[in-house]
């Protein structure tokens, strides 16, 4: 005999998270969804105590402390700050973003970022909050130059050691009109790769460089271009960069810093559509950069 509770959504539900439960759930309007999760969070932790929350603290990487000295990330924040150029505006970014902020906008799995239970994302990388406020400003013939330092969050593992589930980036953004003749591309590239070398050398580092990949033959020039501009560092093309190249568009780069024991990659950056894409305007261009603080400190604290 066939029971009510084997039809509606009951049984859709019970059908399981990776079936039909989910399409019950995603189908809810956002506020019936956020009303549903809170409740079940309320639940959850209304059954823990407090040597429940100290357990999870103590194992979940998520939760720990940066295991570098505070005062080292303090001073290479300001250190790499201090090389911003005064035409790019100090942000401060909120910790979260609107959910489908990082797949959206910036095409990165949904999986690699930590959801929240109101419709936002943790920032797993600020060049996205960042590309959002641009976009906000974006009006008349002037670039919008943003730059701040956040900590972020990624949910995927660390890719080994040296590298956190959380950590601080620096990041920059320029976002403006299309000029004719890769005008925009050439001034702001240029404009993000001098302070980018100087930040680092002013963190500490011996040398800086850049490795640069033109990813349309449009851009084949402006290794040389910047090799001619910045003489005082190693800059080479890197045709064979493998990450990144869906990523970026027309051309990206990697900054290098030798702190001591050799050359190590310590940041990126390159063109994108995102403002493009938010403000439907193909004419939109973007350019954006970044180096990692505790990337920069682990280094520091490397060198004897």
């Amino acid at each position: 005999m066939e029971r009510a509770d084997d039809r509606g959504p009951l049984a859709r539900v019970l059908a399981g998270p990776g079936g039909a439960a989910a399409e019950v759930l995603t189908g809810l309007p956002g506020a019936d969804l956020t009303t549903l999760q809170l409740e079940v969070a309320r639940r959850r932790a209304a059954r823990l105590r407090g040597p429940d929350v100290l357990r999870r603290y103590r194992g979940d990487r998520f939760t720990a402390p940066a295991p570098l000295p505070f005062d080292l990330l303090r001073r290479v924040e300001d250190d790499v700050l201090g090389a911003v150029p005064a035409e790019f505006e100090r942000v401060q970014l909120a910790p979260l973003t609107p959910l489908g902020t990082h797949s959206v906008v910036a095409g990165l799995a949904q999986h690699r970022v930590v959801t929240t239970a109101r419709g936002t994302e943790v920032a797993a990388d600020p060049t996205n909050g960042l590309a959002l406020e641009a976009a906000v400003r974006r009006t008349g013939a002037e670039p919008v130059r943003l730059a701040t330092v956040q900590r972020v969050v990624r949910a995927q593992l660390p890719p080994g050691p040296g590298f956190f589930a959380h950590f601080s980036l620096f990041a920059a953004v320029t976002a403006g009109r299309d000029r004719g003749g890769l005008a925009f591309e050439r001034t702001h590239l240029l404009e993000h790769a001098r302070f980018l070398t100087a930040a680092v050398r002013a963190a500490g580092a011996h040398t800086a460089g850049l490795l640069v990949t033109a990813l349309d033959p449009k851009f084949a020039g402006f290794a040389d271009e910047l090799r001619a501009e910045l003489p005082e560092n190693a800059v080479h093309e890197h045709p064979d960069r493998a990450i990144g190249r869906d990523y970026y568009e027309g051309l990206c780069f990697t900054v290098t810093a030798d702190f001591g024991a050799g050359p190590a990659e310590v940041g990126d950056g390159g063109f994108t559509r995102w403002t493009a894409r938010l403000l439907g305007n193909a004419k939109e261009r973007q350019l954006i950069s970044g180096v990692g603080v505790d990337r920069i400190a682990v280094l520091l604290n490397e060198v004897p």
